[in-house]
Formats: structure tokens, sequence, C-alpha cells
């Protein structure tokens, strides 16, 4: 019987809270975008993020040390066994998808590739993606705008609730919400990991910049977020219903600047990304009880 313990090293291990959130959107916006409620899409999201974070925790052991983050030592002990099994994983699960959703094969081979790219050195000197100064950041929201954007408008087409196309405009002001947003979240992290990340050459904007450096830029990014939504909505590109996710980066500015006066820690990110996950859930409640403000 798994115990607490056990269940927090898999959390960790796998980085759940990532993986959630990045169901969850391609869930929400799978239903904004085309009309369905895809859980068999969600799920192959939910495997694909497990697995990229999985063989990233192999290769993040020296600087994972240094931020003493959880499962570090498991990883470590079990780094061939996890390399191995998350290939084949990967490998059965390209297989076993093309049968049900052939058309997301090109998104889903395109995002491992990133995530290799991003976690294996195959760079000049050895570097990886994760090293690379703004690139590094810009990857990861890249993967979650293939997984989240691509795979339901790849698998269904653009279409509302009432079989009405979705315009092109209304994708990209949600593009940019959710890509600068995403960045948000990643330079929260850095925050949080910049003594590992020195020690492991991983160039990201604390490390170069130093604490208020990257503090502008995540204000910056929060504000580009949410003044994507109000044009988006000023200029009827955007709908009420994707408006109204304004309220998360407002939220999370609030809540980040609050621990920020004790400083970022480890569970401080994994809480702020279980609150987004949160957030989203309480958004589907609202549209499943018919509440006012989703039309």
């Amino acid at each position: 019987m798994a115990t607490p313990k056990s269940l927090k090293l898999f959390s960790s291990i796998g980085r759940l809270h990532i993986v959630a959130i990045a169901a969850l959107g391609n869930f929400t916006f799978g239903w904004l975008f085309t009309g369905h409620y895809a859980f068999g899409l969600a799920a192959i999201c939910a495997l694909d993020w497990f697995l990229v974070n999985l063989l990233n925790r192999v290769v993040d052991l020296p600087e994972d040390r240094k931020n003493a983050i959880v499962g570090t030592d498991f990883v470590s002990m079990h780094r061939r066994t996890i390399i191995v099994l998350g290939f084949a994983t990967l490998f059965v699960s390209l297989l076993a998808v093309q049968l049900v959703y052939p058309v997301i094969l090109p998104l889903r081979i395109a995002y491992h590739l990133l995530g290799f790219a991003y976690n294996w050195p195959l760079f000049p000197g050895g570097r990886r993606i994760k090293q690379l100064y703004f690139w590094k950041n810009c990857a990861s929201a890249t993967g979650f705008m293939i997984t989240v954007f691509g795979y339901p408008l790849f698998a269904f087409g653009a279409f509302d609730d009432r079989g009405v196309g979705i315009s092109a405009a209304t994708i990209a002001f949600s593009g940019v919400f959710f890509f600068l947003f995403e960045l948000s979240y990643e330079v929260i992290y850095d925050l949080r990991d910049a003594p590992g990340d020195a020690i492991a050459t991983v160039r990201t904007y604390p490390v170069v910049h130093g604490e208020r450096g990257a503090i502008k830029i995540i204000d910056g990014l929060i504000a580009g977020s949410m003044l994507a939504l109000v044009v988006g909505y000023a200029t009827g590109a955007l709908p009420w219903r994707i408006f109204i996710m304004i309220c998360a980066p407002a939220i999370q500015l609030v809540v980040y600047k609050r621990w920020l006066k004790r400083g970022i820690t480890a569970q401080d990110c994994i809480n702020l990304t279980w609150l987004g996950a949160l957030l989203l859930t309480i958004y589907h409640l609202w549209v499943i009880a018919k509440l006012p403000g989703v039309a």
C-alpha cells in the first residue's frame, strides 16, 4: 500500500503538478476551441509531460541536489532503469496513440524531440537547450503550446459548442496570453532554482540578471498576458469565457509577491502550479453548473 512518503516521492519525481496543469490546460482549451471534452487527449498530454519531466530529472541531478529537490537521491540510484523505462514507454505510446489519434503524431514527435534537446547535451560544447539563455524558457513554453493548443486543434479542428468556427484571432490572442503567462511560471521556478542553475551553468534570467532583474521580467510577463486578454476582448476576438481567465495571472501576481518577501521555495512553486490547476478545475465546475459568465 502506498504511503504518504512514497506518494510524495512519486509526485516529485514525475513532477505531477506540471503534468496536472498541462493536462487540464489541454482539456480546457480543447473545449474552448473545439467544443469537445476530450478526456483521452488530455490523458495523452499528461503522459507526454510525465515522460519528459521524468527524463529531465535524470539529467538535472547536479542542480537538483543543490536545490534540495525531493527524490533526487532516488533518481540517481535508479537512473539507468528510469531512462530505459521512459524511452520504452514513449515508443509504445507512439504506436498505441497512432491507432486513436494518428493526426497528432507529428506534434507528439516534435514535442518529444524538443524535450530531448532540452534535456540532453546536443549543442556545441555539450550544452542543452536548458542551458541556453532565453531559449530555455521559450522551449518549455513552446512545449505547452504544442500539447495544450496543438493537440486538440489538430485532432478536432476549431469550433465552439455551437459548431461555429473559432477565428484565427481568437486562437492568436489566447496563444499570446497563454505563452506569456506560462513563461511567468518558468521564471518564478527559476528564482527558486538559481543556486543550482548557476552551478550547472544554466543561464536563466535570475542567474544572468539577478533576483531584481528576474522579478521585473516576471511582472512584465504577467502584465503582458493580461494585456493580451484585454485587447482581445476589447476588439471582439475573445469571448468572455476566455477573457475571464485574466483572474489567473492577477491571482498569481498577488500570491507570488507575498511569497517573495520571505523567499520563493520549492514548495511555493509546486503550490503555485497546483493553484493554477485548481482554478482550471473550478472553471469547469462553473461551466458544468451553467453559472453565468461562460457564454
